[in-house]
């Protein structure tokens, strides 16, 4: 695969755990953002979309009760939280930055104008995208495939804890079958938990490749970058 000119890094909020059972763990808050930077330094454009649900997730506030629309505004909330988070700890090792929410918080963050973001990107800056689409009932996964497509990003890549897509959870069954590249049509065939639905259904129609690989091991971002074939891609051949 070529080297990659432009891409929207996903991340789970529960990435920024740690071993901590909540909250925001500061070593792989720090580690995370070097990992940033060096990829950085290999002259691509990066974006970012951070979940928030190591802070509160909408859809679990609604099975104990809450109203579904205010959980998901609770969520986005979460989001903005590890944005501000990641967006401090990018700054201090020298990374311009640039955060946008898609809720109008003017005295945190730019709100979401997809021109500006693009020209942001163009001068160098690292832009992360808060508060998911700023629409209730779409997860942040859907909020990266959307920024995706509008900032015409060359591919999605999915930071999780795992090296790329199995067959099955590779944490309960060892002889899980790891795909280095796979077709969008398969994934569906299979049932694999890739991403949700809408998600994958704007990445499908808009031809958008995307790439899940372990955002813990060392480089593998600017591996993955460089177009090294780190991790699982799914493609729309």
């Amino acid at each position: 695969m070529q080297k990659l000119n432009r891409v929207l890094l996903k991340l789970s909020g529960e990435s920024l755990l740690g071993a901590q059972g909540h909250g925001i763990d500061g070593e792989v808050l720090s580690r995370y953002a070097d990992e940033i930077r060096e990829a950085k330094e290999t002259g691509t454009e990066i974006a970012i979309v951070i979940g928030g649900g190591n802070i509160f997730r909408g859809v679990r506030g609604a099975t104990q009760g809450m109203d579904r629309v205010q959980g998901d505004y609770m969520g986005m909330m979460a989001t903005m939280i590890n944005s501000l988070a990641l967006q401090d700890a990018l700054e201090r090792k020298g990374v311009h930055t640039r955060l946008m929410s898609a809720i109008r918080m003017e005295q945190i963050a730019e709100p979401y104008i997809r021109r500006r973001a693009i020209r942001h990107l163009e001068k160098g800056r690292v832009v992360i995208f808060g508060a998911g689409t700023g629409n209730p009932y779409f997860t942040t996964d859907t909020a990266a495939s959307l920024r995706a497509i509008e900032i015409e990003a060359d591919a999605i890549l999915k930071g999780t804890r795992v090296d790329g897509i199995y067959d099955s959870d590779p944490e309960i069954n060892p002889d899980a079958k790891k795909f280095e590249s796979i077709s969008g049509d398969e994934v569906l065939k299979l049932r694999l938990s890739v991403m949700d639905l809408t998600a994958f259904t704007l990445c499908r129609d808009n031809k958008i490749p995307f790439l899940v690989f372990d955002m813990n091991e060392r480089k593998n971002l600017a591996r993955v970058i460089s177009g090294e074939p780190v991790g699982s891609r799914v493609h729309w051949d």
